[in-house]
């Protein structure tokens, strides 16, 4: 399988260094998300949102889903991590839950969350300090993350699954 394909913006570099500028690009590409993202299913019917945005991937609904679900998931470690001392998160298997029912309605559900938790979300970011950014977490299988490293891979994951769909939209000549 292509790599583009797979990963169409590249990916996710864990070095990266934010510098305030990024990091404040970063918080506006969080508060921009669910316009990017509702841009990008834009006019599809449910044939086009039911086509994989690859051989083997999820389709387009599917990654609609998905977003809200991993985003959720993302504001709790934050919040966890802004309110406990370097908290453990627990991992989740985003392959079932993408295989769950919910995973199957109307993505209209899903854009409504993206759209209120990255509201909510941009909230925060903005009000948080310096050494709230230097806050740490633990995941299970990837080990310590600062916030800072959490909002550049989350920004990432917006970025990545809008582009799987506008990738497949110019793919397809939608």
């Amino acid at each position: 399988m292509s790599e583009e394909l797979k990963y169409p913006i590249g990916k996710f570099d864990k070095n990266i260094e934010l510098t305030p500028e990024l990091k404040q690009q970063f918080i506006n590409d969080i508060a921009v998300l669910p316009e990017k993202l509702h841009e990008a299913v834009k006019d599809l019917s449910d044939e086009r949102l039911d086509t994989p945005y690859r051989p083997e991937g999820w389709t387009v609904r599917q990654t609609v889903h998905h977003v809200a679900d991993s985003h959720l998931n993302s504001m709790v470690r934050f919040k966890l991590a802004l309110t406990e001392d370097a908290p453990t998160i627990r991992p989740y298997y985003e392959d079932r839950w993408a295989e769950l029912k919910d995973s199957f309605l109307p993505i209209e559900s899903s854009i409504k969350i993206i759209e209120g938790l990255h509201h909510r979300w941009a909230t925060v970011l903005n009000t948080m300090s310096e050494a709230d950014f230097q806050r740490k977490l633990v995941h299970p299988e990837t080990g310590e993350w600062t916030l800072e490293k959490m909002l550049a891979l989350y920004v990432w994951h917006g970025k990545h699954h809008t582009a799987h769909i506008t990738s497949l939209r110019e793919r397809n000549g939608w």
